[in-house]
C-alpha cells in the first residue's frame, strides 16, 4: 500500500514549505520588532542549537514509542509554539527573552520531529514495496522543490501580509502536515522497538525514576556505539559534516560577496541559488527513477565531484555569469543523486530497533559544523580575498569528497548480496549489544 508513503511525502512538502517561510519571516519579524542585527543573530543561534541537541537526545524516545507518534506530536506542538509568537506580539506581551524562549522551544521540537519523520522511511518503503533509492529520490525532490518555492512564497507573503501574519500561516502548515501524516499512516505497522515498549509500559511505570534515566542513557549510548563502530556510516557522517561546513560558507558568505561584486545586487545570487536548487530537484527526480539501477560507489563519487568543487572554482576564476550558472546547473543535477545513495546505505546498515537513535545522531553530527560555515568563509575572505577564498574552499571540497576513491572501505556502500546481508545483520546485532 503506497498511501502512507505518498501521505508522508505530502506532509513533508507542507512542513518544509512552512519551515522555509519561517526562515524568511522570523528574521524580518525580529528586525521589525527589535531593529537589532545582533539580536537577530542571537535568535538564530538559540533556535539552531536546540535543534541539533534535541535531534540526538530524541533518538531513544523515537525508538521507544515509534517515529510516527513523535513526528505527529512535534508537528502539532510546533503549531502552538510558532503561533504563540505573533499572538503574544499582537497582545503586547512578547519581550525579547520570551521570543528567545519560543525560538529555542521551536528548535527543540523541530529537531526530534525531523528525525522521527526520517526514521519512518524503512517502514514506509516496506509498506509501499519500493526501493530505498526511489523513496529517497522522491523525498529529495520534495525537499528541494519545497525549498525553492517556499522561500519565494515566503518573500511574497512577508511583503503582502507582514512577517507576523506569515508566522501565523507557518503555524497552520504544521497543523496541515500533522493531520495529513496522521491520516495517511494510520495503518502503518509500528516498529519492533515501539511494540515491545508498548507491551512493557505497565511494568515500566512502576520502576523508579532513576532506572528510567539509566535505561534512557543506555539506549542513547547504544546509538553512539553503533555509529562509532560502523566504519562506513561514520565515514559518511564525517564527510557530509565537512561538505556541509563548506556549503554553508558558500551560501552564507562567499556567494553574497561574489554577487555584490559581480552585479552590485542580489540578482546574481538569486539566479545562482534558483538554478542550483532547481537542477537538484530535477536530479532527485532522475535519481528516483534510475538510482536503484546505478552502481552506488561510482555514482556517489561522480555526483560529489560535479556538485562540489566546480562551482567554487568557476566563481573564483571569474567566469562569466552564464558559465557560472551552467556549472551550477550541472552541479545541482548531480547533487540530486547524493541523498538517495546516502539514505539507502544508512537504512540498510541500521537495525530496525536502532533506527531512531542512529539516524538522529547521524543527522545531528552532519549538521554540527554548519553554524561555523559563515565564520570560515569570512575568515578566508579577510585573509586572502574572495577569489583565493573560493579556490581554497573548492580545493578543500575536492579533497574531502575524493577521499572515498582512496579508501577501499567505501566500496561497502554497494548493494549487499543475500549472503552479505545476512553477515551484516549478524554484525549489526553484535555491535548493537556490545558496550
Amino acid at each position: 500500500m503506497k498511501r502512507p508513503l505518498y501521505g508522508w511525502l505530502t506532509s513533508e512538502a507542507v512542513s518544509l514549505t512552512g519551515t522555509r517561510i519561517t526562515m524568511v519571516a522570523l528574521p524580518f519579524f525580529v528586525l521589525a520588532t527589535t531593529g537589532s542585527v545582533a539580536k537577530l543573530g542571537v535568535v538564530s543561534f538559540v533556535e539552531t542549537l536546540p535543534f541539533i541537541v534535541f535531534q540526538v537526545l530524541g533518538g531513544p524516545i523515537i525508538d521507544r514509542i515509534g517515529p510516527r507518534r513523535v513526528a505527529i506530536t512535534c508537528d502539532f506542538a510546533s503549531v502552538v509554539v510558532i503561533g504563540s509568537v505573533p499572538m503574544l506580539h499582537s497582545a503586547g506581551l512578547l519581550s525579547f527573552p520570551l521570543l528567545l524562549l519560543c525560538a529555542g522551544t521551536a528548535g527543540a521540537i523541530r529537531g526530534p520531529g525531523d528525525s522521527a519523520k526520517l526514521a519512518m522511511v524503512p517502514s514506509l518503503v516496506t509498506e509501499a514495496g519500493v526501493s530505498l533509492e526511489r523513496a529517497s529520490g522522491l523525498s529529495t525532490t520534495v525537499e528541494r522543490t519545497a525549498s525553492m518555492l517556499g522561500v519565494a512564497v515566503a518573500g511574497l507573503l512577508v511583503a503582502a501580509m507582514g512577517s507576523a501574519n506569515a508566522l501565523f500561516l507557518n503555524a497552520a502548515t504544521f497543523a496541515i502536515s500533522g493531520t495529513i501524516l496522521a491520516w495517511s499512516t494510520a495503518r502503518l505497522p509500528r516498529p519492533v522497538r515501539a511494540r515491545v515498549a508498548s507491551e512493557s509500559d505497565g511494568d515500566s511505570t512502576r520502576q523508579p525514576a532513576l532506572d528510567h534515566v539509566k535505561e534512557y542513557l543506555r539506549q542513547l549510548h547504544e546509538g553512539f556505539s553503533f555509529l562509532r563502530r560502523d566504519r562506513v556510516l561514520f565515514a559518511i557522517t564525517a564527510m557530509v559534516a565537512l561538505t556541509n561546513l563548506l556549503d554553508a560558507a558558500w551560501a552564507t558568505v562567499l556567494v553574497p560577496v561574489w554577487a555584490k561584486g559581480f552585479a552590485g545586487s542580489a540578482t546574481a545570487m538569486g539566479l545562482l541559488f534558483a538554478v542550483f536548487t532547481g537542477a537538484s530537484a530535477l536530479g532527485a527526480i532522475s535519481a528516483a527513477v534510475w538510482a536503484e539501477r546505478l552502481p552506488r560507489y561510482k555514482t556517489y563519487l561522480l555526483a560529489f565531484l560535479l556538485a562540489g568543487a566546480p562551482r567554487f572554482v568557476a566563481m573564483g576564476l571569474d567566469f562569466p555569469l552564464f558559465a557560472v550558472l551552467a556549472v551550477a546547473a550541472a552541479g545541482g543535477f548531480a547533487a540530486g543523486f547524493i541523498n538517495p545513495v546516502i539514505s539507502a546505505v544508512t537504512f540498510e546498515r541500521i537495525p530496525e530497533e536502532l533506527v531512531g537513535r542512529v539516524s538522529s545522531l547521524k543527522v545531528a553530527l552532519a549538521y554540527a559544523l554548519i553554524p561555523f560555515g559563515g565564520l570560515l568563509g569570512a575568515l578566508f575572505i579577510t585573509a586572502s580575498g574572495l577569489a583565493v577564498a573560493l579556490i581554497v574552499c573548492g580545493l578543500l571540497y575536492l579533497a574531502v569528497t575524493m577521499l572515498p576513491a582512496l579508501d577501499p572501505r567505501w566500496r561497502e556502500i554497494e548493494r549487499p548480496s543475500v549472503s552479505d546481508g545476512r553477515k551484516a545483520d549478524d554484525e549489526s546485532a553484535r555491535v548493537a549489544t556490545t558496550d
